[in-house]
């Protein structure tokens, strides 16, 4: 029960961290020092997404999943758990970086916005 609880406890740390990235640029609107926390995972995502990579937490995962007796599974945390939502037909090296690109996409949107709002509040100020 320990290493099935533990695999849980991975795949949500893996959900909030993937939200973090996708979404993280609006906290930093709303607290601009969060960029020195965000601004690495998104890195690290795209960097994951570009090279077709697998995140250390999948084989951390399914491991943890095998020692609780649990099934493992094939690929990565996109493939097992978002493929079937997004790419019903499954998750292709050029469907990763198209990814990655709309997370960079996202991001730099997002951090626009802070820059102009940090611009308004200097000129105000």
């Amino acid at each position: 029960m320990g290493h099935a609880l533990l695999a849980d406890a991975v795949l949500l740390l893996h959900g909030l961290f993937i939200a973090w990235v996708v979404a993280g640029s609006a906290a930093v609107c709303w607290r601009p020092t969060w960029a020195w926390l965000h601004l690495p995972a998104v890195v690290w995502a795209a960097w994951i997404s570009f090279s077709g990579g697998i995140c250390p937490l999948t084989p951390l995962e399914q491991s943890l999943r095998r020692a609780a007796g649990q099934a493992g599974y094939e690929g990565s945390f996109i493939e097992r758990y978002l493929t079937a939502a997004i790419y019903p037909d499954g998750l292709t090296p050029a469907h990763q970086v198209w990814l990655g690109v709309l997370v960079l996409a996202l991001n730099l949107a997002g951090y626009g916005l802070a820059w102009r709002r940090a611009a308004r509040r200097r000129r105000i100020a």
